[in-house]
């Protein structure tokens, strides 16, 4: 018999619905028309070993112990899912071919791949599975994943590199929580002091940020403008830009702090001929964003409904899985298939007769556009989420999921509508000696972004700046008066859920090293699109931070966090890096033993550090979670008491 192996329940039914009946429900199993079987994993039914099942004497917590690292590593079974690993086990032994059909990426290719190995299948079988990629769960999309099924092998590096996040998160989280905890007890901090390897530098740019804040102080800057009047009684402004000579008056971002100085230029251009230098008109094209990827999708959500990563991603999940509304949500490419293209014009089609918000932008909808959107190249595992041929019609969903799932579409449908066009004009000009810039903006042609009409998340507009008169170079024009504006420096803005989440994306722009910073994309961020929704939530629940409305700021117990570690803890310099190698892995331009080879070697040093520091900056600081250890005792003197 053939064995399918997927990630989760609701994967399994879809899968053996598309299968031969009839079928045969078994406990934890179903058994199809023509002899095979389907089975599932519940998520991840294996864990990594605590440290006592290396050692007892791990048991308890002891900077002499540090560090932790295993020679030979070990998973064990979770106990609420052993009954399910007790049926995957009877199943390989009775199959004569696996098919495995884990989630579309590096976690789903790990869960199903380290179950087979834990399970000593034989050489044979594991060298001759099979893998099935599914990331739509409606029956017709099922069954043409069916027929496209891979060798296994081929998806071999994407299992290495999760193998390897999930052994480095285990080694830096174990053994600097353990060290910092017990360091923190010495100064009377009576909590956990959970250390992680991406957690804490994202912990790192919240209290460098709120640190910012606190310390800035604002300072008033100045532009001049000049109103000019041109032929048949128009008026226009133009910005002042000032020259090589204003230098040592000017801020690192060339705003003007000297007052006198922009008083004189005031003063000296009022009722000045305004001289034409150039006029410039280029019509500029802007293509509709791409499909969503998932944390393109939490920002927008954040943006638009205030909606947080970790619930953006439940109703994601409830879309596919639950309702069968859009394809595999835990994705980080926003490109598409050509395969996929075929299928727009049922998509397109459905949407324009179901009963959303965006129907009759379906009907407007072009499908014989291409956008580039759909690029074979830049389409690993998985692709962009994307709305599927299954109608909402008759499916009730909550606000939340009515919301998100429109987002989806909207999204989609852009593909289908022409780019968004405008006329940018730019004139410069020469007053009494002095440089001066206007500009506008006309639409031409309002494309995809008559979608987008009321976005408040839309960063895509062209600055509206006003409306400048028809000129010639030959025009005289005349400067009425100038007017000077005094403004402020601004503090940066406190973290919300989506500036968060697209500090985690484009770390690169919070990386100091100039080398490690050229290196990384704008692609390259901290933890994976499955992960990071669930590291800025245990930040919370850890204690560490705060919300105040929509903004998220470090709890006095996370600044002093970040206050006691080493730089290159907090910073997200080192683990942007190992993100890198990470995803070199997967793309096999790098090995494990490249990548955890240098964990370890910095792992110690930091221990050594850790070991010679009381952290000072956690004294007197309230705990919100107790150490694993002291929970355990206390639980044991509860019973004995009962």
């Amino acid at each position: 018999m053939k064995l399918y192996i997927a990630e989760k329940p609701s994967l399994g039914r879809a899968i053996a619905e598309a299968l031969p009946k009839p079928h045969k429900k078994h406990q934890g199993y179903i058994e199809t028309g023509n002899g095979d079987v389907v089975t599932w994993c519940i998520g991840h039914i294996l864990e990594q070993a605590e440290p006592d099942n290396y050692n007892e004497k791990y048991k308890k917590w002891q900077l002499d112990h540090l560090p932790i690292i295993p020679e030979r590593w070990q998973l064990k079974p979770k106990t609420k899912t052993k009954s399910q690993l007790t049926v995957i086990r009877k199943l390989l032994k009775q199959c004569h071919q696996i098919v495995h059909a884990g989630d579309p990426d590096r976690e789903g290719q790990l869960l199903v791949d380290e179950v087979i190995n834990f399970l000593n299948v034989s050489t044979h079988k594991r060298e001759n599975m099979q893998r099935l990629l599914i990331s739509d769960l409606n029956l017709p999309a099922v069954k043409r994943s069916l027929t496209q099924i891979q060798p296994n092998k081929r998806f071999v590096p994407l299992s290495v590199s999760a193998l390897a996040r999930s052994r480095a998160d285990w080694l830096y989280g174990i053994n600097l929580t353990r060290a910092y905890t017990i360091q923190g007890g010495k100064v009377g901090y009576k909590g956990v002091l959970s250390v992680g390897r991406v957690q804490t530098p994202v912990l790192g740019l919240v209290v460098n940020r709120d640190n910012e804040i606190t310390q800035f102080s604002a300072k008033p800057f100045y532009d001049v403008l000049a109103h000019i009047d041109a032929p048949q009684q128009q008026t226009f402004c133009a910005k002042w830009q000032p020259s090589e000579a204003c230098k040592p008056y000017l801020d690192e971002e060339g705003r003007v702090l000297s007052k006198k100085l922009a008083e004189n230029v005031v003063a000296r251009i009022t009722q000045q001929p305004a001289i034409i230098d150039d006029i410039k008109k280029q019509q500029k094209k802007q293509n509709a964003p791409l499909p969503y990827n998932l944390s393109s999708l939490q920002i927008d959500a954040a943006k638009q409904y205030g909606m947080n990563a970790k619930l953006v991603l439940d109703v994601c999940q409830s879309l596919y899985e639950k309702h069968k509304l859009i394809t595999y949500p835990r994705s980080d490419c926003q490109y598409l298939p050509n395969a996929q293209f075929s299928m727009a014009k049922s998509v397109v089609g459905m949407l324009a007769s179901a009963p959303i918000a965006y129907s009759d932008a379906a009907k407007k909808a072009d499908t014989s556009l291409k956008s580039k959107a759909w690029n074979d190249a830049k389409v690993g595992a998985h692709h962009a989420i994307i709305p599927t041929q299954k109608s909402p019609a008759n499916t009730t969903l909550s606000p939340v999921e009515k919301n998100v799932y429109q987002l989806i579409v909207r999204q989609y449908l852009a593909q289908f509508f022409p780019a968004f066009i405008y006329q940018h004009t730019q004139v410069s000009l020469t007053i009494a000696g002095g440089a001066f810039k206007a500009s506008a903006n006309v639409t031409e042609q309002l494309g995809w972004k008559q979608l987008f009409a009321n976005n408040k998340g839309d960063k895509q507009k062209p600055e509206q700046t006003q409306t400048l008169p028809v000129l010639n170079k030959t025009d005289t024009l005349y400067c009425t008066h100038g007017e000077l504006l005094e403004k402020q420096t601004q503090p940066p803005k406190h973290f919300t859920d989506a500036t968060l989440l697209a500090a985690m994306t484009g770390i690169n722009r919070f990386v100091k090293d100039a080398t490690l910073k050229s290196i990384l994309k704008d692609t390259d961020g901290l933890g994976t699109e499955a992960t990071r929704a669930g590291i800025i939530e245990l930040l919370f629940k850890r204690g560490f931070l705060q919300r105040q409305g929509k903004l998220i700021m470090a709890t006095p117990a996370g600044k002093g966090l970040i206050e006691a570690l080493p730089d290159v803890c907090t910073t997200p310099d080192m683990t942007a890096k190992w993100e890198a190698t990470l995803n070199n892995i997967a793309e096999q331009q790098a090995n494990y033993t490249s990548f955890m080879q240098p964990l370890e070697k910095t792992l110690i040093a930091l221990i050594e550090k850790a070991s010679s520091h009381v952290p000072a900056s956690l004294k007197g600081i309230k705990a919100t979670v107790k150490p694993a250890y002291k929970q355990r005792k206390r639980r044991k003197k509860t019973v004995a008491k009962s």
